[in-house]
């Protein structure tokens, strides 16, 4: 970024958009609302018209109450025009396609900082290398870690990690998203806090059909552990720092997912071991859960990087191949064990 526009942006007031009204681009949206002047983008006026109307998401997020500062639309070009920090929270299967639509409004310079945690397909691309094809010479940045929307609407403690390479963009982003319950650290280490944030949705999903099938707490524990064994592997394999997946991107974001009731892709993984198959659980839910998607671009990069993952493969078997949950764990059972560093 060139010197007069972080003096500029050192000096401005911040507007802020956010593009996509999920329950977490909703959620991330009232947080910033309450440090920045705030417009969410909603594909749907019904959505729009209910946040600034009654300051709630109720297709989402029930019972919740948005900040009443934070504005809706529908317009692509209102949310962003005027917008110093562009906030994308929209499903990798349509990142690209509306990173397009909203570049024809994106102002030079403009930070674009993603939330979703998912590759791409075909691609295998992360979303801020999306972003860098599709607005190159922009900052880009994501913001990850253990965050569950309701917990953080609800006033919960919580802790998330703004990654990007320039240090003076984290501490401009930690402004607009921090407050008192809501502690946002920085991290250098892009591609490490965004693999850790897309890996942990595919063991999440291995964590969710062990309690599905009934297993105690030792097998989730295990599931967990090993899981996290698996996404450091290849995320270091593909350039992170191994110290981001014992952080809140890799270790803490796994945790939280793989144990959470509010977890989609571990409400998934349940499904799945209680005998539903892949298409009944995702034809009945509302919201995207990345790691059924991820699990097949993440096979492909581990067969590429050489890296070892028998977790995320029985996963991707159950997901795309007809595997039952039940097969998974017998497959994973006769593994040997070798050297828990390996």
């Amino acid at each position: 970024m060139p010197a007069a526009a972080r003096r500029n942006l050192a000096l401005m007031r911040i507007r802020v958009a956010v593009i996509g009204a999920g329950s977490w681009g909703t959620t991330v949206a009232h947080l910033a609302a309450r440090n920045k002047p705030t417009m969410l983008w909603a594909r749907r006026e019904v959505v729009a018209d209910e946040i600034n109307d009654k300051h709630v998401n109720s297709d989402y997020l029930a019972g919740y109450k948005l900040h009443p500062n934070l504005m809706a639309t529908t317009s692509m070009e209102a949310a962003v025009t005027t917008a110093d920090v562009v906030v994308m929270a929209v499903p990798s299967s349509g990142f690209r396609a509306v990173m397009e639509e909203m570049a024809r409004y994106l102002r030079a310079w403009v930070p674009v900082v993603s939330l979703t945690k998912g590759l791409e397909q075909g691609t295998r691309l992360r979303m801020t290398e999306v972003i860098s094809e599709v607005v190159p010479g922009h900052p880009v940045a994501v913001l990850t870690g253990p965050n569950l929307a309701k917990e953080v609407l609800r006033g919960d403690a919580a802790a998330a990690v703004i990654a990007t390479p320039d240090p003076f963009i984290a501490s401009k982003l930690q402004q607009v998203f921090a407050n008192n319950l809501f502690r946002v650290y920085s991290n250098d280490d892009v591609t490490g806090c965004e693999m850790g944030g897309a890996l942990k949705n595919v063991i999440a999903i291995a964590s969710g059909m062990a309690d599905g099938l009934g297993t105690g707490d030792n097998t989730r524990a295990a599931v967990i552990t090993r899981g996290l064994a698996e996404l450091t592997r290849l995320g270091t394999a593909m350039g992170g720092d191994p110290m981001t997946f014992a952080g809140l991107a890799g270790m803490g974001d796994l945790v939280a997912t793989c144990i959470s009731p509010h977890s989609r892709n571990r409400h998934v993984g349940e499904e799945l071991g209680k005998g539903r198959t892949i298409d009944e659980v995702i034809n009945e839910m509302n919201m995207v859960a990345e790691g059924v998607k991820t699990s097949k671009v993440v096979m492909e990069l581990a067969t590429a990087h050489g890296v070892e993952m028998p977790i995320a493969s029985e996963v991707h078997a159950v997901c795309h191949e007809g595997r039952t949950a039940e097969e998974a764990y017998r497959g994973l059972l006769p593994r040997r064990a070798g050297s828990e560093r390996d």
